[in-house]
């Protein structure tokens, strides 16, 4: 079997007309939805970026064990997996966090990979002396340093190569991937798993994509937002939503790119596509900007996704309100190639869910490893949060210890200890390591930078927007038990329920 497995980043699904977005242009996806089967409660699993690609890969939740981290010797990658069933997979990324130390492990499961460079804070190109009162002049201030190895500066030098639209590293992907595609049309049993970082922050889009988002902004260029409450003139709130409206229509675009090369193949008949993405973002929802620092609002934590199955071609156009989550891409992928979904997995098979007509999850837990453990049953959403954020009970398990941007250090790895496996860590002891705020993910990802952690549910039936907490203590008393029974099935570590002050829940 043939498969397509595309992956975007930071796709809020309320920006795509095939969930009733009406304020960005995006003919494509809503002509993806009419070929395929559109889900309508699809959330997020371990977050951000990388946490949610280990999910996919491995169809188990890690961030209650782990926060951002490679693939573990003891983890099963469905790439991997195909390879060993017959299957050959190819990756196509610019997501540049694949080559840093933090994602190093994913990429060589794959048969082949190619990488474009050049996104957000990609080491890319070398440049001693930059220009640097030229961007203080061209970048805003929030986008603004003089720091030679900050994410800001390495994409001020890389935007000095990107200028036309086939320069753009998105662009290069689909370009990339349709080579693919035109290679291999007719070869057999094939994953191509076409990524890109977009529409993640910075928003740089080609002018042609941005020109019909006017805004009453004159300043300079403004289209990385921060990590924070939203604090910015009406007029620069204005720009960040525009430019990252530019940037979903670039989306769109490659994504109709790969929808016509289908088109022309009759690879709807022969050929499977997943389309989703890792989480959402916050455009000012909520007085939030991006994601991580605040609560999980549905904005980040309920995202879209599309399949196409030629076995389940009659169903085009048809939406599924089954309750769905990222560890499911996994199975789905070895269950479209015939391969078998090894013990241990929690996900569950898309394309099973859909041809046995099965039900979709009685609830889905989701969050950061450290902050909430979130729970929704699709109606509701619960935002659990530790009694003591800083009261300890947390440990990252690991035999690769790896953070975003470079190896645990050795003082923290000297609190380090070796110890008994998880229960899915095939009897392999790890290093487990406390997760303090000596640790640099302490005050990054971790407790150090959650805001708002006060446990509140909401109803999303009658509060969509989850801006009205509820007091209903039987239907919280109810989440609050269907939390502590995935925790236990994820194989939570018994401290982080003791964290959470859920250790003599009962079972």
């Amino acid at each position: 079997m043939r498969t397509i497995f595309v992956l975007f980043d930071s796709l809020n699904r309320r920006a795509l007309e095939a969930y009733g977005g009406t304020a960005i242009a995006t003919p494509n996806f809503a002509r993806l939805a009419r070929r395929s089967i559109t889900f309508d409660n699809h959330y997020v699993g371990s977050l951000p970026c990388m946490p949610a690609r280990r999910d996919m890969h491995t169809g188990r939740l890690n961030f209650l064990h782990r926060g951002w981290g490679p693939l573990e010797p003891f983890d099963n990658s469905f790439a991997a997996l195909l390879n060993g069933s017959g299957t050959y997979s190819h990756l196509i990324s610019d997501h540049f966090h694949y080559w840093g130390d933090g994602g190093a492990t994913y990429h060589n499961r794959y048969d082949t990979y190619e990488f474009i460079r050049g996104q957000e804070g990609d080491p890319w190109k070398a440049m001693v002396q930059p220009p640097w009162d030229r961007w203080r002049e061209m970048y805003h201030p929030q986008q603004f340093t003089d720091q030679r190895r900050h994410k800001l500066s390495r994409h001020m030098v890389n935007r000095e190569f990107i200028r036309e639209y086939a320069d753009f590293p998105s662009v290069r992907c689909f370009d990339a991937g349709l080579e693919f595609l035109q290679a291999n049309r007719d070869a057999p049993d094939w994953l191509l798993h076409l990524e890109t970082f977009d529409p993640h922050e910075p928003f740089h889009a080609p002018a042609e994509f941005r020109k019909p988002y006017p805004t009453r902004y004159r300043g300079p260029v403004f289209d990385w937002p921060p990590y924070a409450r939203v604090n910015e003139s009406d007029a620069e709130c204005e720009e960040i939503r525009a430019n990252y409206a530019a940037i979903v229509a670039l989306c769109d675009h490659e994504l109709g790119r790969l929808l016509d090369f289908m088109d022309r193949e009759a690879m709807w008949d022969d050929t499977a596509l997943v389309v989703t993405t890792d989480h959402g973002f916050l455009l000012g929802e909520h007085d939030w900007w991006a994601k991580n620092v605040m609560p999980c609002y549905n904005e980040v934590a309920h995202i879209p996704l599309f399949f196409h199955h030629p076995a389940l071609a009659h169903r085009a156009g048809e939406r599924c309100a089954k309750l769905t989550q990222t560890i499911d891409v996994m199975p789905t992928l070895l269950d479209i190639a015939g391969a078998p979904v090894p013990k241990g997995v929690t996900g569950q098979s898309l394309l099973a869910m859909l041809q046995q007509d099965k039900p979709g999850r009685e609830a889905a837990i989701y969050g950061v490893f450290g902050s909430a453990v979130n729970v929704t049953d699709g109606r509701y959403t619960y935002f659990l949060y530790p009694p003591d954020m800083h009261g300890g009970n947390l440990y990252q398990y690991t035999l690769m210890p790896m953070h975003l941007r470079g190896m645990f250090s050795a003082e923290e790895l000297r609190d380090a200890t070796l110890t008994a496996p998880l229960p899915y860590f095939n009897d392999v002891p790890v290093l487990r390591v406390p997760a303090t705020p000596k640790s640099p993910f302490y005050n990054h990802q971790g407790p150090g930078v959650q805001n708002d952690t006060v446990t509140v549910l909401y109803d999303l039936h009658d509060d969509p927007g989850q801006t009205r907490p509820i007091d209903d203590a039987a239907t919280a008393a109810r989440l609050r038990a269907l939390a502590v029974r995935e925790m236990r099935r994820a194989d939570a570590p018994a401290e982080y329920l003791q964290r959470m002050g859920l250790a003599h829940a009962d079972r």
